[in-house]
């Protein structure tokens, strides 16, 4: 029997049934809830970096953006306010538009 201790999407438990498997699961609790989307979000980071396709990297992606609708929720943000945040950033520090990869900075 495989140990999964991982969160999972909210239908996966009417899909595992549907196999006509049991299982065991639980609600986590908001504190729980955010360290585990932070893991998950990880997880999905690392598969996003491993896709081949364009339709694979959109699937990853989609994953990671509902991680972040989950976080927010559990943070109390809005999405919105997210936004804003990433706006102020990329008026101070910029974008990732120009593609700019640093190679090393030497010491004055």
């Amino acid at each position: 029997m495989p140990v999964y201790n991982k969160l999972v999407r909210d239908r996966i438990l009417e899909i595992i049934e549907s196999d006509g498997l049991v299982y065991n699961a639980r609600i986590l609790e908001p504190t729980e809830l955010l360290k585990e989307v932070k893991a998950k979000m990880i997880e999905e980071a690392k598969e996003f970096q491993t896709t081949k396709t364009v339709n694979e990297s959109v699937e990853e992606l989609a994953d990671v953006l509902e991680l972040i609708h989950t976080a927010l929720s559990t943070l109390g943000v809005t999405y919105d306010e997210l936004d804003e945040v990433r706006l102020q950033k990329k008026v101070r520090r910029g974008g990732f538009e120009k593609a700019i990869y640093l190679v090393d900075v030497k010491d004055k």
